[in-house]
């Protein structure tokens, strides 16, 4: 079981300067507790500062090694071209391979902000991604049904295959992560067994398709506490908030052993991967737990 984390972008900050800062400083933490993976998330037309994915992976990677890394792109948001040479840069400027964690977009506001139409969502998706493996191997692309290219070719070329994490949760679309990408990313807002159910569709669809996966991921929402009635009490408080709409079975606070307890049972269902997100939008917090997740780490790796 790898121990990734998708670093916050979202931070309700008067200066913009200390929200970028808060998501240096959570990967200088991740790569000192030895975390397994860093990522950052994609979204757009936000009332409060939300960090966009490029730049700052960017700058992250200089607090990073050389373990994977990446970043989410809701693709029909993107013109390929563009996103290939971003993600082109990306690849060369790390010393880990660059994992491309990609979805539909689901928030119509979005979509209608950045000029795409809802309903091409799914063909966009299934477009860009073509689109972008084939300027990756280095060849020339037309394309005029989304976005008018004309013999596109784009440099520099990633040294080594980008891989390709698809999040969904709707069984067509759990079906379509299985034919077209490398690997699954479960969403967040399920407990176990809903995972598992999902984990089974997708292992179908993996073998109709005669695809093995390179990673079977989930997103777990995190807080890592010193006791267990700490973490409980952080639990009850966000819940009665209504934390992100999530089921109590969704959100995983506990101690370093209850967590790593926790994670052992996704492993044991077949997960490879779990991606934390931190519940706590408190920055000591955050920290605290991401440097309690490499204890949680050794936990596992010594049982």
């Amino acid at each position: 079981m790898r121990i990734g984390i998708s670093v916050c972008s979202a931070y309700a900050v008067e200066d913009p300067r200390l929200g970028a800062k808060h998501m240096i400083e959570r990967a200088r933490v991740a790569r000192e507790a030895d975390l397994d993976s860093l990522f950052v998330g994609d979204h757009h037309l936000t009332a409060q500062p939300y960090y966009q994915n490029t730049p700052m992976l960017g700058r992250m990677l200089a607090e990073w090694n050389a373990k994977p890394a990446g970043a989410l792109y809701l693709l029909p948001l993107w013109n390929p071209v563009l996103l290939a040479e971003q993600i082109g840069t990306l690849a060369a400027i790390m010393q880990g391979r660059f994992v491309l964690q990609c979805a539909l977009g689901g928030e119509a506001k979005q979509s209608v902000g950045m000029g795409v139409d809802m309903r091409d969502r799914v063909p966009m998706f299934e477009a860009s991604l073509s689109i972008m493996q084939a300027l990756w191997a280095g060849e020339t692309v037309t394309h005029e049904r989304f976005w008018n290219i004309k013999e596109a070719r784009i440099s520099p070329v990633p040294a080594t295959q980008i891989e390709i994490w698809v999040g969904s949760v709707a069984a067509a679309a759990i079906n379509r992560t299985a034919r077209l990408a490398d690997g699954w990313l479960a969403s967040p807002g399920m407990g176990l067994k809903d995972a598992v159910d999902q984990l089974n569709q997708y292992r179908q669809a993996c073998a109709e398709h005669d695809r093995t996966p390179s990673a079977v991921a989930i997103r777990r929402d995190v807080f890592v506490a010193p006791t267990s009635q700490q973490a409980r009490q952080f639990k009850e408080r966000s819940l009665a908030k209504g934390y992100r709409g999530f089921p109590p079975e969704a959100l995983l606070a506990g101690s370093i052993g209850e967590v790593a307890d926790e994670f052992a049972a996704f492993g044991q269902a077949g997960f490879t991967d779990i991606v934390v997100r931190n519940a706590s939008s408190d920055q000591a917090q955050s920290l605290a737990t991401i440097e309690a997740l490499g204890e949680v780490k050794l936990r596992m790796e010594a049982e």
